[in-house]
């Protein structure tokens, strides 16, 4: 493997001042990642991002080497032409920003473009960063779909590298194979090297998968505050929030067969939570569609609103 430490540089003033906190408070900060290009149903991270740097101040300490991480043949950067000219381009990034939560303490926030090659070498990287500064705690955010209805409290499977750090979630799934990302590889590698990493997966209803769903994204970074004492000033996503839940009832309110849909999915849902023991987040039912099978129709229903500026 080639030298991670080649693939990022820090910000010499920005890395003593987090030394000189953690020199103070006798520990490192806390990380939080949030790449894009992985699964991330709702946004989910995508908005968690945005609003702690709307809400935060953020300080830039990482800047990795994008180019070499990048594949561009898959996912071409956007460029802007005007008229006869190139104006713009919207270079890829991944960086860790130094940030203070509402209270005024530190926590480090990695974010931008998943690597999509030299995966080992990133995560090597990041243990570099964890290591330097000492940071106690990793913890990743995303949203993936599920066959949920959104009248429902919003549910997150939560993982770690220790079952301790999070005993207080539920147990969604048995064993399951699920395709690789880069912050999966992050926790299990932090984990081997006998570091503490925890992730939260919100559960975003499937046929909400494509758009905003902030109410995913509240949800997760209440588990993040519960999990790090960290104070992320969800209230900023509630209007949010408000505004999507209001749009989504008025296409649901539009068609008689979609409100039956939902309503399959609510019941799935309020049987599987009275059930004991069950594996599956679907409780069994003959008599109800698939998920699938609701997605579809429902993703069908809501592109048929399109014009209609839905």
């Amino acid at each position: 493997m080639l030298d991670p430490k080649d693939i990022y540089e820090l910000d010499p003033v920005v890395a003593a001042e987090v030394d000189a906190r953690a020199a103070a408070q006798g520990s490192g900060p806390v990380l939080v990642h949030a790449v894009r290009g992985f699964v991330d149903a709702g946004s989910t991270g995508q908005l968690a991002v945005e609003h702690l740097a709307e809400e935060l101040t953020t300080t830039r300490l990482a800047t990795f080497d994008a180019d070499q991480l990048v594949d561009y043949r898959s996912r071409r950067p956007a460029m802007t032409f005007e008229a006869t000219t190139w104006t713009s381009y919207e270079a890829p990034e991944l960086v860790v920003d130094m940030v203070r939560d509402a209270d005024g303490v530190p926590f480090l926030l990695l974010h931008g473009s998943e690597p999509d090659v030299q995966w080992e070498r990133y995560v090597a990287a990041v243990r570099q960063i964890v290591e330097r500064f000492d940071v106690p705690l990793t913890v990743g955010l995303h949203g993936i779909p599920m066959g949920l209805p959104h009248t429902r409290p919003v549910s997150v499977t939560a993982h770690a590298t220790r079952p301790e750090l999070v005993a207080e979630h539920p147990a969604w799934f048995g064993k399951v194979q699920v395709p690789a990302s880069a912050g999966a590889l992050l926790e299990l590698r932090l984990g081997e090297a006998g570091h503490d990493a925890v992730g939260f997966a919100v559960h975003v209803p499937h046929y909400l998968a494509q758009s905003a769903y902030p109410q995913a994204t509240i949800a997760g970074l209440r588990a993040v505050e519960r999990a790090t004492g960290l104070e992320l000033r969800t209230d900023g996503l509630e209007q949010a929030a408000t505004d999507a839940t209001l749009e989504i009832e008025r296409q649901v309110a539009e068609s008689d067969e979609v409100r039956t849909l939902v309503h399959a999915l609510e019941e799935q849902y309020d049987a599987f939570s009275r059930s004991i023991g069950r594996t599956s987040l679907l409780a069994q039912s003959a008599d109800l569609p698939t998920a699938d099978e609701l997605g579809a129709e429902f993703e069908r229903f809501l592109a048929q609103q399109g014009d209609d500026g839905a």
